[in-house]
């Protein structure tokens, strides 16, 4: 099994949703652009978001098994893939690869 890296790529805010349909948040989602975690194996980094980790948690377990080309030709480096989190006000983008590391 494989280490892999997630970095945030994109953090959208749609504001017009959230005034129309979002109650207000004590706390909402903290990523900012070109953040990086290193998930050891299949286990989720320390300090990521619980809900973002439900959306990408099944590529990252697939990528750390060896998996690869996901959607059959749909990324250029095989070993990776981009993944956005559920959040429908504030969604994040991330890109996860595999690592040449092994999980410890």
């Amino acid at each position: 099994m494989k280490k892999c890296r997630i970095q945030v790529m994109r953090v959208a805010s749609y504001q017009d949703l959230m005034e129309t349909y979002e109650n207000p948040l004590v706390h909402a989602c903290d990523m900012t652009e070109g953040q990086v975690f290193i998930a050891n194996g299949w286990q989720k980094p320390e300090g990521f978001c619980d809900s973002a980790w439900e959306s990408v948690s099944p590529f990252v377990m697939t990528l750390a098994y060896g998996g690869e080309d996901i959607y059959s030709g749909w990324m250029k480096n095989k070993k990776s893939v981009m993944i956005s989190c559920n959040d429908g006000f504030r969604p994040v983008s991330f890109l996860i690869e595999a690592l040449e590391e092994d999980a410890e």
